[in-house]
């Protein structure tokens, strides 16, 4: 499935735009995160941006989201490891995330979210602005963004990553992406 394959996909299933913007922020980390291990990009921009493609129709059924997720991947005949990833990146199910690709989907997901709360409290509201420090300084303010599961974060730990690198490779990708994302 090429990115334009995808892109219509994802908008055939997802009418929020801040959705798409937080499926476009979770792409371009998986890309950067990619590159990083060496891993193959395309794949990890799939995962990244299709990851959530079933959240219209599950945001008020957390047990289901990401399964109807991954039947839709699955339909669309894309590999079995990425949908696997787009399942486990939702703890409610309990899966085991087993591969580098599970676990980075997972932890980037919240951080994305994080990234652009600590933006939207700067002035101009601008990735620009912002840095890794003052991420990483709202990360320790449990009160701020509380959607975002530091926990879920921190397990940038379980694929070699510390937080500070994590949240700058997080950054400079968003930052690398800010006037698709409005910011």
């Amino acid at each position: 499935m090429t990115r334009d394959d995808a892109l219509a996909l994802l908008k055939s299933h997802v009418s929020n735009r801040n959705l798409i913007k937080h499926m476009l922020a979770v792409e371009a980390v998986m890309a950067s995160l990619a590159e990083k291990f060496g891993e193959n990009e395309e794949e990890w921009r799939l995962a990244g941006l299709l990851h959530d493609i079933d959240y219209d129709k599950t945001a008020t059924d957390p047990e289901a989201h990401s399964i109807v997720g991954a039947e839709i991947l699955e339909r669309e005949g894309l590999p079995e490891h990425v949908i696997y990833a787009v399942k486990v990146h939702n703890h409610h199910h309990g899966l085991p995330r087993k591969t580098i690709l599970d676990k980075a989907l997972y932890a980037v997901d919240p951080l994305t979210g994080l990234i652009v709360a600590a933006a939207l409290i700067h002035p101009d509201k601008k990735l620009s602005s912002i840095d890794a420090d003052f991420v990483l300084n709202r990360y320790k303010e449990r009160s701020f963004a509380r959607g975002a599961d530091r926990d879920a974060i921190a397990s940038c730990e379980s694929f070699g990553m510390s937080l500070e690198e994590f949240v700058g490779v997080g950054l400079s990708a968003m930052q690398q992406i800010a006037g698709e994302l409005g910011l």
